[in-house]
């Protein structure tokens, strides 16, 4: 497994940055989804380029977990993950995330980097090709598009 610190690597040509804020209802974190966050990793298809974890407080504070915060039943082994920081997200977006959680809650906030996709855009890029546009469907969305056309069916 390689997930060096990405400060140190250069990105000449990074494929599409995304995040994601995975909330944590009543703190209550399993680890269930970190294996396969490790097999996305291992097999080449994104890399970390910061992973922290927050909780609200009840008065509506937020705080940074350290990972042994996270992992104190000792089951759940996120050393991997230790020291994984591009400097790319601040307090400001860590404060923003906060927002969107509820108090006594938790989140992850990961920030990654599809690499699946940067031979494609390096090779747009080489042919003066230009992004205009990215965004993402929510997954409800989409799973409500699906529930709809089932039940006209």
């Amino acid at each position: 497994m390689s997930n060096e610190p990405n400060s140190a690597r250069q990105l000449d040509e990074p494929g599409p940055i995304d995040y994601v804020v995975v909330e944590f209802p009543g703190s209550r974190m399993t680890g269930e989804g970190m294996p396969v966050l490790v097999d996305l990793v291992d097999r080449g298809i994104i890399r970390i380029l910061d992973l922290t974890f927050i909780k609200k407080e009840e008065d509506g504070t937020v705080i940074g977990l350290e990972l042994a915060d996270v992992d104190g039943d000792g089951e759940l082994d996120l050393t991997f993950f230790e020291g994984v920081s591009s400097g790319l997200m601040g307090h400001d977006d860590l404060a923003e995330a906060g927002g969107l959680i509820g108090p006594g809650d938790s989140a992850a906030v990961l920030l990654y980097e599809n690499l699946w996709a940067a031979p494609l855009v390096a090779a747009l890029r080489n042919a003066g090709a230009r992004m205009v546009a990215s965004g993402r469907v929510p997954v409800q969305d989409v799973i409500e598009a699906l529930d709809a056309l089932d039940s006209v069916s």
